[in-house]
């Protein structure tokens, strides 16, 4: 089981290793400028060139069904979820098939509406609960995977 993490702005590195460690998971931090990893016995960083997109394009390209995405990034989980890749958000949200079209319309519609000029305020700060609903999720998102 691979955990890719898409890393640039990831809150919960050190969560993602705690829990891979438990599981015996092998982890990889993708990101476009080199950073120091937690726990680097069991993770590694690739540092993507290019775009954007280009550390979503890496993950995409590698991830497959029994592998776990951390991201918060919602057209980055779509991609993986339509290769059956298990995502999990930072703050704990589990996507899957079942809500992640909610989701990106959700996404759609709020930038469409900072497009015409509404703010919209930014996320909530992340907190312990955010953490800790991280690591409840997975927990949760790893048992499954591994089944």
């Amino acid at each position: 089981m691979n955990i890719y993490v898409d890393a640039d702005a990831c809150p919960v590195k050190s969560e993602v290793c705690r829990v891979a460690r438990r599981h015996g998971a092998s982890v990889t931090f993708v990101s476009n400028m080199a950073m120091r990893v937690p726990e680097p016995d069991i993770s590694r960083l690739v540092v993507v060139n290019g775009g954007f997109d280009a550390a979503d394009d890496w993950i995409e390209a590698r991830a497959t069904g029994g592998d776990i995405v951390v991201t918060s990034d919602v057209p980055l989980a779509d991609r993986c979820i339509r290769k059956s890749a298990a995502v999990v958000t930072p703050d704990g949200r589990i996507l899957s098939g079942e809500n992640i079209g909610a989701v990106v319309a959700t996404r759609n519609l709020l930038s469409e509406l900072r497009g015409l000029g509404n703010p919209m305020g930014g996320p909530p700060p992340f907190g312990k609960r955010e953490r800790s609903e991280f690591l409840q999720s997975m927990e949760k998102v790893i048992r499954c995977v591994k089944k």
